[in-house]
């Protein structure tokens, strides 16, 4: 299989079809695959080879479509860039996976000089949409490579414990068994429909959605970015069937007074995940959305994404609902103990999951690939625990991981920032509820004697270092920090008295 498939199985069926819907311009699956053959053409004028690196650093468009097709036509790999990191974040990670060409929407066209400078791997910048057409324009449709199966398909970073990304491997078949597990589900796609891409196309989980679009057939409708507005706007005049939301993008839509104007009655699923949701969200946006069906998606980037699905049907049972669901048609998901034996069900342990859709390893980094992939079932880091019908439940993130608004946060990264300023002595990062965030990045500080900065000033002070929604959103400083006998900080005891009596998150 490869990604590609999609496009040439579209110009024989439907090719008078919308692929592409980016405000008021509309081009057909005939006119997308024309434009991604020239495309693909012209990457290679600019001397991408087999299995070369392509960036693409944009808002969403049809544009980023047509690059995410004609990357793997030209027989390369991608490198979706996180848009909301930090300039040397970014180029740490183009220089990581010596990517040679990248595509930068005028959003981003001020970053350019510093990453060439801290990524001296950068052979050639395209720079904006005009670009893409000038270069679509000047050259003649190139044949289709036909990358695909156990080929790399791109590199997607995501963050690491000691402060650094890690680029997680997927290839072809990677992504499109987890497409074509989740669509198989149900719940998922309508046939024929128009998904909105709402959330950013950088990020796996909006990348799997465009992904299970493609394979089902259909339309892609982009807005730049997520507003409540532009979302509500954009599904009442194209009609969107489908989205995939994180749950603050849910509660700024169904709360918005903007958003309330609009006809959203053409929506029949939306998908979410990637963070914790309250019950009263859930209820608060099936009343909006009465003609919506819901379905929850769990997984990690290394798992291409999904591992789980919470079907709509089980979103009626008030007891699955706090599960992350079942394993999805397309893999094995089991809870093991630190010796890697299953354990009875529920009983708290490790959840681990094997597929085809299981990630080839991280970038250059053998040994913690082997670390993850142990006995050939995919470690994710999250506690968990699986009843009697194999639904999972998540109780915690054992590597400490942070989800603020669908967006990673490690707490190591955000501690590593925080202790450079002067002032700290020491400090703990955990995840507390936020009624926006699901959760915020809570940081609890020790100060070294004689010293008194605000925490607005430690705020400044990480964001120096780190990208803007890695820093504490909130600070509380404190005497001492509750450490075991063996010297390690007991983070369970600082989240202890802001989750008792609550549900930590189950995606």
């Amino acid at each position: 299989m490869e990604l590609t498939q999609c496009v040439h199985r579209a110009v024989r069926q439907t090719p008078d079809l919308p692929a592409t819907i980016f405000g008021d311009r509309v081009r057909t699956w005939a006119e997308s695959a024309d434009r991604v053959a020239r495309l693909a053409a012209a990457l290679g004028d600019l001397g991408i080879g087999p299995g070369d690196r392509v960036g693409l650093l944009a808002l969403n468009s049809d544009v980023y479509h047509e690059l995410l097709l004609a990357v793997p036509w030209a027989d390369a790999v991608v490198t979706p860039v996180n848009t909301r990191w930090a300039a040397s974040e970014i180029a740490y990670s183009l220089q990581d996976s010596d990517t040679r060409v990248l595509y930068v929407d005028e959003t981003f066209a001020p970053l350019v000089p510093q990453l060439r400078e801290e990524a001296p791997c950068l052979r050639t910048v395209i720079g904006g949409a005009e670009v893409v057409d000038y270069l679509i324009d000047t050259h003649e449709p190139a044949p289709d490579a036909r990358r695909g199966g156990d080929s790399l398909a791109g590199i997607f970073y995501t963050g690491g414990t000691t402060g650094r990304p890690k680029g997680v491997m997927l290839s072809h078949d990677n992504i499109l068994v987890s497409a074509l597990g989740s669509a198989a589900a149900g719940g998922f796609m309508s046939p024929g429909g128009r998904y909105l891409h709402a959330a950013p196309m950088f990020h796996l989980a909006d990348g799997a959605a465009w992904s299970a679009r493609n394979v089902v057939g259909g339309t892609h409708v982009m807005v730049p970015s997520f507003t409540p507005k532009g979302v509500a706007e954009a599904i009442e005049r194209h009609r969107v069937t489908d989205v995939l939301l994180v749950p603050t993008m849910i509660q700024l839509l169904v709360d918005s007074p903007e958003a309330a104007e609009h006809d959203l009655s053409s929506l029949r699923h939306l998908v979410y995940g990637a963070s914790p949701i309250s019950e009263a969200l859930l209820d608060r946006a099936a009343e909006r959305l009465p003609t919506t069906e819901f379905t929850q998606a769990y997984g990690m980037t290394e798992l291409a994404p999904v591992a789980t699905l919470l079907s709509p049907e089980a979103h009626h049972n008030a007891r699955l609902r706090r599960s992350a669901g079942q394993a999805a048609p397309h893999v094995e998901v089991m809870v093991v103990d630190d010796q890697d034996h299953e354990v009875p069900r529920g009983t708290v342990g490790e959840i681990v999951v094997r597929g085809d859709n299981v990630m080839l390893g991280y970038w250059n980094r053998p040994e913690e690939t082997a670390s993850a992939l142990r006995g050939g079932w995919m470690h994710t880091g999250d506690g968990g625990y699986m009843d009697e019908n194999g639904y999972v439940y998540v109780v915690d993130r054992l590597k400490d991981m942070i989800v603020s608004g669908g967006e990673n946060v490690y707490s190591a990264e955000v501690e590593n920032a925080l202790a450079k300023h002067p002032a700290v002595a020491s400090c703990a990062v955990i995840g507390v509820p936020d009624e926006q965030w699901g959760e915020r990045v809570h940081a609890v500080v020790v100060l070294v004697d004689g010293h008194s900065p605000t925490a607005d000033e430690l705020r400044d002070h990480c964001r120096e270092h780190i990208a803007g929604y890695k820093t504490p959103r909130s600070v509380e400083f404190v005497e001492e920090l509750p450490v075991s006998g063996a010297g390690k900080i007991l983070k369970r005891v600082l989240r202890s008295r802001h989750w008792e009596g609550r549900d930590r998150g189950v995606s």
